[in-house]
Formats: C-alpha cells, structure tokens, sequence
C-alpha cells in the first residue's frame, strides 16, 4: 500500500548534496577527534595528515583507519572524546582476547543512543 507519508529531504537527496552532507559532516568528525581524543591526534600526527586536510571524500583515504588492536592498545581511556566528568556509564566486552573493549557513553548518548 502507497502512503502520502512525507519524506525527511535527505530521502529525496540528489548524490552530489549526499556527498555534501557526507563531506561536512566527516570534517567536523575529524576536526573532533583530532581535538579531542588522544589516540587519534597520535594517528593522524604518525600517517602525517590533519583534519585541515580533509576537503573532499577523496581525501578520507589519507587518514588512518582505527582497527580493534587500537582500542586494545589505547585502553581504556585514550579513545574517549569527553572528559570523563561528562561519562555517566561505561561498558566493557567482555575480553576474550585477553584485554577488554571499553566504551564510554555521555547522557546525551544514553538519549539519543536508542533513537539511532
């Protein structure tokens, strides 16, 4: 059955306003990790790139991919984004490979988190 529902306008979005929308979005990302989280100022210093560097999608495979070893090696608190005085609840798998994953979640992650 067909529905008059309305659409949010990223549904209907032409590829080059995607890739717009992608594009902004990705640098503000970097922009933040770079600023705010240890390991990733490590990274992007290491492979020699910075968020300024970022001006197209292209451009994303200059940055560093973050594998599971990272998180592992940054344990635990080198990976978050916010102080810690922001974190209201931390998970942690359980660890099976020797050391665990911790994850940290603000209020507003715990909000939105199971929205998304």
């Amino acid at each position: 059955m067909i529905t008059n529902t309305k659409l949010d306008p990223i549904e209907t979005a032409s590829v080059d306003e995607l890739q717009a929308l992608q594009t902004q979005r990705l640098k503000w990302t970097l922009k933040h990790a770079y600023e705010n989280v240890p390991m990733y100022r490590r990274k992007f210093d290491a492979a020699g790139v910075h968020p300024d560097d970022f001006r197209e999608l292209s451009d994303l495979r200059k940055f560093p991919c973050t594998t599971k070893q990272d998180l592992r090696d940054n344990y635990p608190f080198d990976t978050f984004a916010v102080p810690m005085e922001q974190v209201v609840r931390i998970h942690a798998s359980s660890g099976t490979t020797g050391k665990p994953t911790v994850v940290g979640y603000t209020q507003n992650d715990m909000i939105t988190g199971p929205i998304l």
